[in-house]
């Protein structure tokens, strides 16, 4: 089974693999000290972290995702809704639309998005 609980820090460095991969750990090493600031030694725990998660898989030093940054985020996301509002679509659309008023746009893609769902 797949963890999706990741920091903020874990997100960003997952996307500079999904960015980039397949991605020598060298290279993880030297984009990680760039962006991040961290040493090479965090970046090898924190991958390490992130392949046990079963989201990577460090091959010979050669690192691929056994997910996508889709697919990750998508359950993330589901796993959220789950927690925090009993597994709700509506309510945690409820709550996010409160405080922060939707474009016509995204009312648009909402539409689209539940038409295409009906469709199927």
């Amino acid at each position: 089974m797949i963890d999706t609980g990741l920091g903020v820090v874990e997100s960003k460095f997952a996307d500079i693999i999904w960015s980039n991969e397949p991605v020598a750990s060298s290279e993880i090493v030297k984009t990680a000290e760039k962006e991040l600031g961290w040493k090479k030694s965090t970046t090898f725990t924190v991958l390490r972290r992130l392949c046990e998660k079963g989201i990577f898989i460090n091959n010979k030093g050669t690192v691929t995702s056994l997910i996508s940054k889709q697919d990750f985020y998508s359950m993330q996301s589901e796993r959220f809704v789950d927690n925090t509002f009993g597994g709700s679509l509506p309510a945690f659309i409820a709550a996010f639309t409160k405080r922060k008023k939707l474009s016509k746009e995204e009312v648009d893609e909402l539409k689209r998005l539940v038409n295409e769902f009906e469709e199927e």
